[in-house]
C-alpha cells in the first residue's frame, strides 16, 4: 500500500529500524497536511561526503548538511530525501537524544520541505521545528 516510499542507502550500510511504522507515520504525515503522496518518495541514506558532494554540485552550498530535499517537481509529494547518517549521529550526540530521534526529525524535516515548508528566515525555521515537534509527537512508539 505505502510501497511508493521506499529507503536506499548510498555508500553507507544503512537501513531505518520500524519501515512499515515509518513509511504509515510519513503518509499520515503527508495527509495531515493536505497534501498526497505520488509514486515515489525515496529515503536515500548516505555519508557526509557523498552529501557535501550533493550539495556543492546542485546546490553551490560548500557545507555539510544533515538533509536535502529534491522534489521532483509535481503537485503531489514525491522527491528524493537524501539523509547523512553520519552528521544525524553527530547531532545526536551534540543534542543528547537517541539517534532514532534525530534521525526522525530529519526524515520528517524533509518531507515538510517538500509539504512547502522552508526555514531560511528565523520565522520559518520556527514554524518548521514547531511542525517536526508536532509530527515526532505523533509517531507510534
Amino acid at each position: 500500500m505505502l510501497d511508493q516510499i521506499e529507503f536506499h542507502s548510498e555508500d553507507v550500510d544503512f537501513e531505518p529500524q520500524r519501515s512499515d511504522i515509518l513509511r504509515f507515520w510519513i503518509n499520515e504525515t503527508i495527509q495531515h497536511e493536505g497534501q498526497k503522496l505520488g509514486e515515489a518518495l525515496n529515503f536515500i541514506f548516505c555519508s557526509d561526503e557523498y552529501l557535501y558532494e550533493l550539495n556543492m554540485q546542485y546546490l553551490q552550498h560548500d557545507t555539510y548538511t544533515d538533509v536535502i530535499t529534491f522534489p521532483y517537481g509535481t503537485d503531489l509529494i514525491e522527491g528524493d530525501i537524501f539523509i547523512s547518517i553520519e552528521r544525524v549521529r553527530e547531532n545526536a550526540e551534540e543534542l543528547k537524544i537517541s539517534f532514532e530521534q534525530e534521525l526522525h526529525r530529519v526524515m520528517i524535516h524533509g518531507v515538510l520541505h517538500l509539504c512547502g515548508y522552508d526555514d531560511l528566515q528565523d520565522e520559518a525555521e520556527a514554524e518548521m521545528r514547531e511542525r517536526e515537534d508536532f509530527y515526532l509527537a505523533r509517531l507510534p512508539k
